[in-house]
């Protein structure tokens, strides 16, 4: 079994890579892990910059569907409140830049990760994907407002109401992304953001993130938890349970009024 989440250091950047083939769904494991990964590159003495990236060809579909179906009868909010709200609180609070490297689709609970780091580069072919709705959710891990903050809300909205897939040039027009390069430059492209970034004033830019999440994520923790008591609600209705098993039987979801 490899390690789902891998951590490297050199010259300033602590890469986290994502490691759960094929698509990278995130597990609890994966989310206890990266969460101790953002905890050390808090400590590590001469941490600069960290750059989140994956392997394979996909950053992430999101939470494992698999999994979800074996904690059905456990309380979604208490899921959220152990796991994605405080990594993603985790990230934003971290005094460093954080760079996020994408290719191919992330969706769901990945995205809302993506979108809490600083800055994010994409390959040509990446795939944002709202998700949620999909499985008869509402989103959480802070897309409710990370979403609307990037492309505004009507965009957002659209995205969450159709799952459709808002493709990189498009995700770079609206600022949901920073740059987008070729599929093959990915990898150094990021590693060159990231040393750029990495040789500027690192604690001036902690401040300004400080700054940043006083204007425009005040209200980020009170967000999450409201997140969290929606999902409750949302993951007892006859809609999600309906768009799980249309996921996993790879049928369209045939939704109908409670």
């Amino acid at each position: 079994m490899p390690d789902l989440v891998q951590k490297t250091f050199s010259n300033g950047i602590f890469t986290i890579a994502l490691n759960h083939p094929r698509a990278n769904p995130i597990t609890l494991e994966m989310v206890r892990l990266l969460r101790e990964a953002f905890k050390e590159a808090a400590r590590l003495k001469g941490a600069r910059v960290v750059l989140l990236r994956s392997e394979g060809d996909d950053f992430s579909a999101g939470q494992d569907i698999f999994e979800m179906l074996k904690a059905r009868g456990e309380s979604y909010r208490q899921h959220m409140l152990e796991t994605y709200n405080p990594l993603i609180l985790q990230v934003r609070r971290l005094e460093l830049p954080v760079i996020a490297a994408v290719q191919g689709t992330v969706a769901g609970a990945a995205l809302g990760l993506v979108m809490a780091c600083d800055l994010r580069i994409a390959d040509e072919d990446a795939r944002f994907v709202v998700g949620f709705l999909g499985i008869g959710l509402a989103p959480d891990s802070a897309v409710s407002l990370l979403l609307p903050a990037l492309i505004g809300l009507g965009r957002a909205t659209e995205a969450a109401f159709t799952n459709q897939p808002i493709p990189a040039r498009q995700a770079l027009s609206w600022g949901l992304v920073n740059r987008v390069v070729s599929t093959s430059l990915l990898h150094d492209s990021a590693l060159q953001m990231a040393k750029a970034i990495a040789d500027g004033p690192i604690h001036a830019m902690g401040l300004a993130k400080r700054d940043f999440n006083k204007a425009v994520l005040p209200n980020l923790e009170r967000v999450l938890d409201y997140e969290a008591h929606i999902q409750e609600i949302a993951h007892l209705r006859a809609e999600h349970k309906e768009g799980v098993s249309a996921f996993v039987e790879k049928r369209l979801a045939k939704w109908q009024v409670d």
